[in-house]
């Protein structure tokens, strides 16, 4: 089956829904449009130009990036910039670009809960601030012939998705008991005196963004004039999602001898530390990408050490002075593992959906940093 770029960007909502970016962020559609066709997709840390180049020299529908092409908001396309030429060359050759940016850092078993365990870390947690998972339980009674027909209805909406799986739901049969108003014209029952009625309640799974357009389509196969419903909040540590994680290694180690632990397994050249080189370390803090702005949330963790890159030189002095540790693995490498990671997902789910879609990893990218 042919795919369109929106079917990528569906299939991308499993490995990071859009809700989960920063407000400051800039996910999503970056170049191209929604209805056009894909073959093969490349995925990418950076839409830098010379990936961009090799992509269309390969025919790549879609480059999927971790980095945002496009920031803020572009006054002018200018050509000779290193985005203009990008979205330039992106159009000639019908590429689009899309970007996962911190709605992959924050997602489950996005890029740090694959770094964390990568590292040996276990019962992991959020370091920063926790986002619950965007979902509701919205809950309906229906009469118990109409228990089908409202059914459908709700399975012509997005209700009813649970990771891979779509149209689940849970019913049950119980009692309705209600008396209508003076002014009212039931379905059942007569105005001032009690009713009671045989009824189904219907429950699923539904976003908060999508919670007034599904409500909205089963109101119209409902036979109530007014229809009941109730809408839970799902918010759990299961499905509660955010930037960083806190972890645990199984046993203490020190923390030079972690930092080199941590460099054989992700095949690093090189790697900083800063604190105490015997500092005992049990549990540790973790950011991809650049961890500075949670430097507070790492000090009122627990955490002996945190692995994050783009650190700076107060980072190091306030760890310091905490007798606490910090290692700085660089930005690229913290988030360059997810390439190889997300090219597979992906993969797989298009290949359940039966799309014929080419997934691949990009195999140019290097650190733009290089250790004399």
């Amino acid at each position: 089956m042919i795919a369109k770029i929106s079917d990528i960007i569906n299939a991308m909502e499993i490995f990071a829904p859009r809700h989960l970016a920063e407000e400051w962020d800039n996910v999503g559609l970056q170049v191209g449009q929604n209805d056009w066709p894909v073959k093969k997709v490349r995925i990418a840390l950076d839409p830098a130009p010379d990936v961009v180049e090799a992509a269309c020299s390969k025919d790549v529908d879609l480059i999927i990036a971790h980095h945002p092409l496009i920031f803020s908001p572009l006054k002018t396309i200018d050509f000779s910039t290193p985005v203009g030429y990008v979205i330039d060359m992106a159009v000639r050759h019908r590429t689009g670009i899309f970007s996962a940016h911190t709605n992959l850092d924050s997602a489950k078993d996005g890029i740090n809960d694959v770094i964390a365990k990568r590292i040996g870390l276990k019962n992991l947690k959020i370091l920063g601030k926790v986002r619950g998972a965007e979902n509701y339980k919205l809950v309906f009674y229906v009469p118990v012939k109409y228990e089908q027909k409202v059914l459908d209805a709700l399975f012509e909406t997005s209700a009813g998705k649970i990771g891979n799986y779509s149209c689940c739901s849970f019913r049950n049969k119980g009692k309705g008991t209600f008396m209508p108003g003076s002014q009212t014209n039931p379905f059942i029952g007569k105005p001032g005196v009690i009713t009671q009625t045989d009824e189904i309640r219907i429950e699923a799974i539904v976003q908060k963004s999508d919670l007034k357009s599904v409500i909205r389509h089963v109101k119209k196969d409902h036979p109530y004039d007014l229809m009941a419903y109730d809408i839970y909040p799902l918010i759990t540590q299961e499905n509660a999602q955010g930037i960083g994680r806190i972890g645990e290694l199984d046993e203490k180690k020190e923390l030079a001898d972690f930092a080199l632990e941590i460099k054989k397994i992700l095949k690093l050249k090189s790697v900083k530390i800063a604190g105490k080189p015997d500092l005992p370390v049990k549990s540790v803090s973790v950011c991809t990408g650049s961890g500075s702005s949670l430097m507070n949330n790492f000090f009122s963790s627990g955490s002996q050490v945190y692995l994050s890159g783009d650190l700076c030189y107060h980072d190091a002095r306030a760890v310091e002075a905490a007798n606490l540790g910090l290692i700085d693995i660089g930005h690229f490498a913290s988030e360059h593992l997810i390439v190889e990671v997300l090219a597979e997902r992906l993969q797989k789910v298009l290949v359940e959906s039966e799309f014929d879609v080419k997934v691949e990893a990009c195999k140019l990218e290097k650190d733009p940093f290089v250790i004399l």
